[in-house]
């Protein structure tokens, strides 16, 4: 990417997720999700361990590609807002990142 954006609206499928940024130890990036026009971007973090929640890079969707699911023990949140759905984070939400999408490339606000 030449400019400041997270990712490009053509590098993510709809139906899609990928990761971005992160240094593989403490900071595990973000997680971009692609619903038609609809973009969800929550940390790269399960509230239950702190553990990054992708299978494998980018990758963060149940087989049926509805739900966001924890590698690490299984939970499951909604695409939407992030609310633990399933799991032992009940009652802990994922971390959303405010986002805007201009250009065809979605950036961080604030």
């Amino acid at each position: 990417m030449s400019d400041d954006s997270l990712i490009r609206l053509d590098e993510i499928a709809d139906g899609a997720s990928a990761r971005v940024g992160g240094d593989g130890r403490t900071d595990h990036g973000l997680m971009i999700l692609r619903r038609g026009g609809a973009i969800y971007v929550y940390a790269n973090r399960c509230p239950h361990l702190s553990l990054p929640l992708d299978f494998k890079p980018g990758e963060f969707l149940d087989p049926d590609g509805e739900l966001i699911q924890c590698s690490n023990h299984g939970a499951q949140f909604q695409v939407e807002d992030g609310v633990c759905v399933f799991g032992p984070c009940m009652g802990r939400d994922l971390e959303p990142v405010t986002v805007e999408v201009r250009d065809g490339a979605v950036y961080r606000v604030g």
